[in-house]
């Protein structure tokens, strides 16, 4: 009876867990995952957290045309959308990567 419930309760919680925030056409609430981002240090459009493993997106930053998902062109003015980076609570999670940005 144990076993079952642990079982139950382990097969609910991982589709919620492995869920990404991220949309298939690279889009998170409303925002575009690629173009010019500025780093703020408050009031950002979206919180991310640095990781290195189990990323909601990968990044690359990219000097201009950041087209792709993924791409993104830190920029101080104009931005598409700004970040913030935390170490905890974030709404994304990210992975700086050197090639194939986007969903992992």
């Amino acid at each position: 009876m144990k076993f079952s419930i642990a079982l139950l309760a382990l097969a609910i919680a991982l589709p919620v867990a492995a869920e990404s925030s991220v949309s298939d056409d690279c889009e998170f609430q409303g925002i575009f995952l690629h173009g010019r981002v500025k780093v703020v240090e408050s009031f950002p459009d979206i919180e991310v957290k640095v990781v290195t493993s189990f990323p909601d997106i990968d990044v690359k930053s990219v000097e201009s045309f950041a087209d792709d998902c993924g791409e993104w062109q830190f920029v101080e003015s104009f931005p598409d959308f700004t970040i913030r980076y935390v170490d905890s609570f974030p709404d994304l999670e990210i992975r700086m990567v050197e090639s194939f940005p986007g969903l992992p």
